[in-house]
């Protein structure tokens, strides 16, 4: 009885281990499913060679690996610098600009990543959508 459960622990522990590690830093991909960066939990972003090209801010600023704010993001919402909201993303994945034109879709089941004629433009699954669309639809860094 004490192996089993020894084994067992054994078991949980290996598991959480692996599941910590993925969660720890999601993988962004391209549309042929190749990594061009990640991001990790503290919102820390790295490009495909591991080099930090910026952060995500607990306030919601977004920054350059420099530490210049690049735009905040509240609620869904992505602002500029000057304050303008140059985006939002509605609670269905659809990002759209500051116009309310829309500029692509964010699958919230497999986090697939598609531009406005729906053609697939990449993969962040795991990642927040506010996140994804600052990488992939308002360029935030260098993309």
């Amino acid at each position: 009885m004490k192996r089993i459960r020894l084994y067992l622990t054994v078991v949980v522990l290996a598991l959480a281990g692996i599941m910590s590690t993925q969660l720890s830093a999601q993988v962004l991909r391209d549309a042929d499913f190749n990594s061009i960066g990640r991001i990790n939990g503290n919102g820390v972003v790295r490009n495909e060679t591991g080099h930090s090209i910026g952060t995500f801010d607990t306030d919601g600023t977004v920054r350059d690996n420099s530490g210049k704010a690049l735009g905040v993001i509240k609620q869904l919402e992505i602002f500029d610098t000057d304050g303008t909201r140059i985006g939002y993303i509605n609670t269905d994945g659809t990002v759209h600009d500051g116009e309310s034109k829309v500029l692509g879709y964010i699958s919230i089941n497999d986090g697939k990543v598609t531009n406005a004629s729906k053609q697939t433009i990449g993969f962040a699954r795991g990642v927040r959508v506010d996140w994804i669309a600052c990488y992939y639809f308002f360029h935030f860094f260098g993309k």
